[in-house]
């Protein structure tokens, strides 16, 4: 297959500077470029200090505001230890949508909260591998 791996997420936000500092600040990213292909339109890309990988694409219209075509659903993020990253967004005044980390009946842990344009984030805990 042609695939290899997922590019970016692209959001649509109102400031490309304040959901930077968001994302910076909650989950460690950097913001890596900005880019203006247009006189209405910023691009800035985020990804991990250390993974030169772009993971999110922040859009920045100046004069359309956010889009009616389409939304991306959310953007999960993977954790070691889901219990001790959600004690720390809440540390950051973070608000879960749901105030219990859900555990699904394959051992996978998860929960979600909201960016600064009300996007959907989600922490995620993969299922714990049992050694035999």
């Amino acid at each position: 297959m042609g695939i290899q791996k997922l590019e970016h997420v692209g959001i649509v936000m109102n400031s490309i500077d304040e959901s930077a500092a968001f994302y910076g600040k909650v989950l460690g990213m950097e913001l890596k470029e900005i880019r203006q292909p247009n006189s209405d339109t910023r691009l800035g890309f985020l990804g991990f200090p250390e993974d030169m990988a772009c993971i999110i694409e922040l859009v920045e219209r100046a004069h359309s505001g956010l889009p009616s075509e389409g939304t991306v659903n959310h953007i999960a993020f993977t954790v070691d230890d889901i219990d001790k990253e959600a004690f720390r967004l809440a540390e950051l005044g973070v608000t879960f949508l749901r105030e219990e980390i859900i555990t699904a009946g394959d051992g996978t842990r998860f929960i979600f909260f909201k960016g600064p344009d009300g996007e959907h984030l989600e922490l995620y805990q993969p299922a714990m591998k049992i050694h035999e």
